[in-house]
């Protein structure tokens, strides 16, 4: 059964380690900190231990009897993840292979055979700060999500009001304009449009890193979805003589999805497809089902600069800007993008861009065909 020791810190270890004298050197070692610390002989009591002490850091032997130090460590992280304790592994391996592996199963560290003093406690305290600091970035992060969240509400119904007075002024059953007050009101039908645009955008930014997004999962068929999305694009389209076509033999198979959601990704792919390419464009949908095994994709092709290979990195990230700029001056948040990575990812799927060298470039997501 493991057994504790109390001191005064507050910050909880736990130490994972069926070597007796292991045991007592870190004893030794941590009660030069002050820090409460509770042990663990075997991985199956490591798991157990830390549902009841809840530790801010957990040192972690590697042989083990039963499940190994590796295991323990997936299981911890697969149980809590971003919020499971780091783990410093103790190990004498030093083989890079032994070390990749520590990495690749959650571990935050090693401490080698055999243990220090100084070196122990300095990487103790470095893992112990670095997960204070977390902790309060995260309380920071929310803190901002819920203030955008707020703010972006509030200035929603305004905008709201303003875009359809303006439609209201359009309609012809009210009255006539003339030139320069139809002129006015479209300025400010289009400028509360896209204003309207952006603060949705930061009210899906803040609903996602609030973990709020939620997927109403059901049958649909993705061609249908996208047909919608195409006859609306067009509209826009044609202000640019851009024409946007689904291929003639694209796949139409039906899939578990959000349609509201993934009909937000095929707008702003297509809506992107528009603003990048030149007047007189074609912009092309195509749906292959299988793509790839249990995986449907659609893939919009666009006749654009294509995208700058030293800012790929940027372009799925929030506020990711590239250095190519809409062919006609259209707006952009660097939203959409990031958006809708994290749209298809929530339907355990992925999203993608490739240069054409033909010219232009397809953005592309592939979703599972089944809602395992």
């Amino acid at each position: 059964m493991p057994t504790a020791r109390t001191a005064s810190s507050g910050l909880r270890i736990l130490v994972v380690d069926d070597d007796r004298m292991n045991l007592l050197i870190l004893e030794t070692i941590l009660r030069t900190d002050g820090y409460e610390f509770l042990t663990a002989e075997s991985g199956e009591a490591a798991l157990t231990a830390y549902e009841q002490f809840s530790p801010d850091l957990v040192l972690l032997d590697v042989v083990l009897p039963g499940i190994d130090g590796f295991e323990t460590c997936r299981r911890l992280r697969t149980a809590h993840g971003s919020e499971c304790a780091p783990v410093l592994f103790i190990t004498a391996k030093a083989e890079s292979e032994d070390i990749v592996a520590g990495f690749n199963a959650g571990g935050a560290d090693y401490l080698p055979k055999p243990l220090r003093a100084k070196e122990t406690l300095a990487r103790i305290r470095t893992h112990l700060e670095n997960r204070c600091y977390a902790a309060q970035l995260r309380k920071a992060n929310e803190a901002k999500n819920k203030f955008l969240g707020m703010c972006a509400h509030d200035l929603r119904n305004p905008l709201v009001s303003i875009r359809g007075l303006a439609e209201f002024l359009q309609d012809p059953s009210i009255g006539p304009l003339n030139a320069e007050q139809a002129d006015i009101v479209s300025t400010i039908h289009g400028a509360s449009q896209s204003m309207l645009q952006h603060v949705n955008e930061l009210l899906d930014i803040a609903t996602i890193e609030a973990g709020e997004l939620r997927l109403a999962l059901s049958p649909a068929p993705l061609r249908d979805l996208a047909a919608q999305a195409v006859r609306l694009a067009a509209l826009d389209a044609t202000r640019k003589r851009t024409r946007i076509e689904i291929e003639p033999d694209s796949a139409s198979p039906v899939l578990p999805l959000d349609a509201a959601r993934i009909r937000q990704v095929v707008d702003n792919l297509l809506s992107n497809a528009v603003k990048f390419s030149p007047p007189g464009s074609l912009v092309r949908l195509r749906i292959d089902a299988p793509a790839e095994a249990g995986l449907a994709r659609l893939s919009v092709r666009d006749q654009g600069p294509g995208i700058p290979e030293a800012e790929r990195d940027r372009l799925f990230q929030d506020f990711g800007r590239l250095s190519v700029r809409p062919t006609a001056g259209e707006k952009s948040t660097g939203l959409g993008l990031a958006i809708c990575r994290k749209i298809i990812e929530a339907h355990r799927g992925r999203i993608e861009a490739v240069n054409d060298p033909a010219g232009g470039c397809v953005f592309s997501f592939s979703l599972p065909m089944d809602s395992r």
